[in-house]
């Protein structure tokens, strides 16, 4: 009879073992519709952002508390002047095809990706590195980008300026290692198991354009012993209704974008979560075109939109009212930049009508009263919460100013194409910062900053940033960084703020561990089943 009750309390563990284990096997998630590239160097977006995070790693990545942590690099030596940093990689650093990652794949990657040829969206990232910008600007051969590979295990960057960042933006995966065999020649590398050869946690066992992407533990990962997820699986919901139906039906655990309008149902049923996030939505204007060139037709435009009713009526997750740029959550020389920085306009609701009166005087001015002869205007996003946004947006401009806009909806990466191409007179745009430090959302106005998607172009504006990269006194950098946003919003209405976000998201409450930072990148590498 022992024997017995032994035989059956082993296998009932064995089964509890397996159900446990089997649980974190697949984990299902979604995080948008398929991306525009997954290839590290043409990362344009949190959702490529969040693949590459997964499958690679760069010299630091971030630990389950968001601090900055030796990746690829075991530790590193940073110069006096701060100008040079020596890292040195771990000896089990590995591609997940078993072969060492060196520091020559890290030199090819930072190579590529200051390449004008590349023409990398992000490539305004790199530009800290010696010789970058003069290489993007096609003035020297990226022979001479200030990055080299002592040995197979040693490294050394060298800068134009002190760069107090450096560390928290190479945790960015745009900054991962790239195996030279695998992309050069092959437009497609990414799309096979076979050559999309990561250094990350997971790796990919498939790829099914426009359905899912799905990853699997990296064995030859140096620290899996820290990861739980056993598979992920990323399924493409191009609409964000049919991940909701698929949430409710259990199909799907976790969705990275909300329907908005079911905000209230989500909180109702446990499925909203809601995390601090490090990022601003706005609406695009394209600066070189003729309608609104003239920036007091920008800051009317601005001025006639009632946040309120859309943080409060069509978002509902928390957001913020955005009279500026740069957000709340950013160190300042004392307290938070964007506390101690110009209110360019109020947000508040008793302030809304003033604001209308002032865009009708403002429109007036530049020759179109009650918005007479004021041509129409073409406003282009991607399916979504922003189509709902946009209708409210819409009825204010017409019922505030006499304009009419009409609304074009575009497939996610025709829409990604456009927008930085300037294939667009108003857009929906927004920014997740990449490091903290209010450089990361303001170097991208710049003249020729490749994520100056406006078309702003302010000589001053591009020497208060370039004397804020090129020291480390912070008295000097703060200082200059206000100045840069009182001319992009104060004095040139460059873009229209609309708000703050926070990171939304659905998610059944027996998935466990998902780790989302300021940035916005969701982790799943210790996600499991409950």
């Amino acid at each position: 009879m022992k024997k017995v009750l032994f035989l059956l309390l082993t296998l009932l563990t064995f089964c509890f073992s397996c159900s446990v284990r089997n649980s974190n096997d697949i984990i299902r998630v979604s995080v948008g519709a398929e991306p525009q590239s997954i290839d590290p160097s043409f990362l344009s977006a949190i959702d490529s952002m969040i693949y590459a995070v997964h499958t690679f790693e760069g010299l630091t990545t971030k630990d389950k508390n968001n601090n900055i942590i030796g990746g690829v690099a075991k530790d590193w030596e940073i110069s006096e002047d701060g100008l040079t940093i020596i890292f040195h990689l771990r000896d089990n650093a590995k591609w997940s095809d078993g072969k060492p990652v060196v520091a020559e794949e890290f030199v090819y990657s930072f190579r590529r990706l200051a390449n004008p040829e590349t023409a990398s969206s992000y490539s305004f990232l790199i530009s800290p590195i010696k010789n970058a910008d003069k290489i993007m600007a096609k003035e020297l051969n990226i022979e001479e980008l200030g990055i080299e590979a002592i040995d197979d295990k040693t490294l050394i960057i060298k800068f134009e300026k002190p760069t107090a960042y450096f560390l928290e933006l190479a945790s960015v995966p745009i900054f991962s290692p790239l195996r030279k065999e695998f992309v050069e020649g092959n437009d497609n590398w990414t799309f096979s198991p076979d050559t999309y050869i990561g250094n990350g946690p997971y790796k990919m066992i498939e790829r099914k354009p426009d359905e899912s992407i799905s990853l699997e533990i990296n064995d030859n990962y140096w620290n899996k012993n820290s990861l739980k997820a056993n598979r992920i699986d990323f399924i493409m919901f191009s609409d964000v209704a049919t991940a909701y139906a698929a949430l409710k039906e259990g199909t799907l655990l976790y969705s990275s974008r909300i329907p908005n309008s079911d905000i209230d149902a989500l909180r109702e049923e446990g499925y909203l979560v809601s995390t601090p996030s490090l990022g601003t939505s706005y609406y695009a204007l394209n600066n070189t075109n003729s309608i609104v060139k003239d920036k007091r037709v920008r800051r009317a435009l601005a001025l006639a939109i009632d946040r309120n009713y859309i943080v409060e009526n069509i978002t509902k997750g928390g957001e913020k009212p955005a009279i500026a740029f740069v957000p709340y959550g950013l160190k300042d020389i004392k307290g938070d930049f964007r506390e101690n920085g110009i209110k360019y306009f109020s947000a508040d609701k008793e302030d809304y009508k003033s604001n209308v009166e002032e865009a009708k005087e403002l429109l007036s001015q530049a020759g179109y009263s009650n918005g007479a002869n004021f041509p129409v205007l073409e406003f282009k996003t991607n399916p979504g919460s922003g189509v709902i946004i946009a209708e409210a947006i819409q009825q204010m401009w017409k019922e505030n100013l006499n304009i009419d806009m009409i609304i074009t909806q575009e497939d996610w990466s025709v829409f990604q194409k456009n927008r930085q191409t300037k294939n667009y007179v108003v857009c929906r745009a927004d920014w997740i910062g990449d490091y903290l430090d209010p450089m990361t959302f303001l170097q991208l106005f710049t003249i020729n900053g490749a994520g100056n998607r406006v078309g702003y172009s302010n000589v001053n504006y591009d020497k208060l940033i370039l004397e804020a990269q090129s020291t480390m006194d912070n008295n000097i950098r703060m200082s200059n960084m206000h100045k840069a946003e009182d001319m992009l919003i104060g004095d040139d209405m460059a873009l229209i703020p609309l708000y703050h976000y926070t990171a939304s998201s659905m998610q059944n409450n027996k998935l466990k561990d998902v780790f989302v930072d300021t940035l916005e990148i969701r982790r799943f590498f210790y996600s499991y089943i409950k």
